[in-house]
């Protein structure tokens, strides 16, 4: 008897969500509406823009670093990680990325290109982000060089960097059109018209 039981009362819910369907397709409507949105910036417009980073950070550390190593005379040829103008290298470079992407959203590189970088759930960028972002993320990337290419095979273009701070990189004036379905409660059952549900 309790399996016939349990069977009666699957139908019943069954029968009870098909009927709620039904009464919520009676009393709303669908319409579908343009659906505007920031385009993601692709594999080659970040390559240039991360080459043009690239060489303002080797830029800064020739005029600011490299003139001090030669008046102490100290070794600019070692390669180590641990040399010392290995070292200060690192905290120019990460340094530049961090603090131009938390003031800016972007780095010198990204404005040329008018691209920069957004938190998915379009929050401001705050400091843990960033430093996720720029630091870890971006560490794991030159360490591993070749991953820096599945920004090209994507759905929105997501770096690893992205992946691990929840960020997307963006175009700052380019959109895309998309359509999206608007369910709206009528009119003539609820005296106005007002939006219950929008969906993708």
């Amino acid at each position: 008897m309790s399996h016939l039981e349990n069977g009666d009362s699957n139908v019943n819910d069954i029968e009870t969500s098909e009927e709620s369907s039904l009464e919520l397709e009676q009393h709303t409507t669908k319409t579908i509406v343009d659906h505007y949105e920031e385009k993601t910036a692709g594999f080659w417009i970040r390559f240039w823009a991360f080459a043009f980073d690239s060489l303002i950070v080797s830029a800064i550390v020739g005029i600011l670093v490299k003139p001090i190593f030669h008046l102490f005379d100290w070794s600019l040829s070692e390669s180590n990680w641990y040399a010392p103008m290995t070292i200060i290298s690192a905290i120019f470079y990460y340094s530049y990325f961090v603090i131009t992407t938390k003031i800016w959203q972007q780095t010198v590189g990204k404005m040329i290109f008018g691209i920069k970088v957004k938190r998915v759930d379009g929050e401001k960028l705050d400091w843990l982000t960033v430093l996720f972002r720029e630091i870890i993320g971006r560490f794991i990337c030159n360490t591993i060089t070749i991953i820096y290419i599945m920004v090209a095979f994507m759905p929105k273009n997501n770096g690893l960097q992205d992946i691990i701070a929840d960020t997307i990189v963006v175009h700052e004036k380019v959109y895309m059109k998309n359509k999206k379905e608007v369910i709206t409660e009528r009119a003539e059952d609820y005296g106005s018209e007002n939006s219950i549900t929008p969906s993708m």
